[in-house]
């Protein structure tokens, strides 16, 4: 009576679709941090590009301003009468700086000194919204 004992099969079943899943959620997770790298790059390279167009327009209507307080009136600056000058410093293909400045003598106020847009706001009237009738 040679009876052999039964080899019950190893129950690998289990931990393997949980080894499985594990596997995938991680992979999921790496992928989203990867794309939430790249949105974060992307804003900041965005922001770090305004603000340098900014201190650009800055430093050149700093020098039109000394230009103009030394006696020199400079191209595209123009002249409002009563020492009052105005002119614009471009910040990008959207923005402009907007500059007013009052000059009496050796001293001088400033009386605008704004980023505005540099376009014409043209409404989206691309999606179809119920107009209410």
């Amino acid at each position: 009576m040679d009876k052999k004992p039964k080899r019950r099969p190893a129950i690998v079943g289990g931990s393997s679709i949980l080894v499985i899943f594990a596997v995938l959620c991680l992979t999921v997770f790496a992928l989203l941090s990867v794309s939430t790298a790249k949105a974060g790059e992307a804003i900041s390279s965005g922001a770090a590009d305004a603000v340098e167009g900014y201190y650009a327009a800055d430093c050149a209507a700093e020098e039109i301003l000394a230009r103009l307080r030394s006696g020199e009136e400079p191209e595209n600056v123009k002249n409002e009468g009563g020492g009052v000058y105005s002119y614009t410093c471009t910040v990008s293909k959207t923005q402009e700086l907007a500059v007013k400045v009052a000059l009496d003598g050796g001293n001088y106020k400033i009386l605008r000194w704004q980023l505005i847009p540099s376009g014409q706001w043209q409404a989206d009237d691309s999606l179809p919204v119920w107009s209410g009738e």
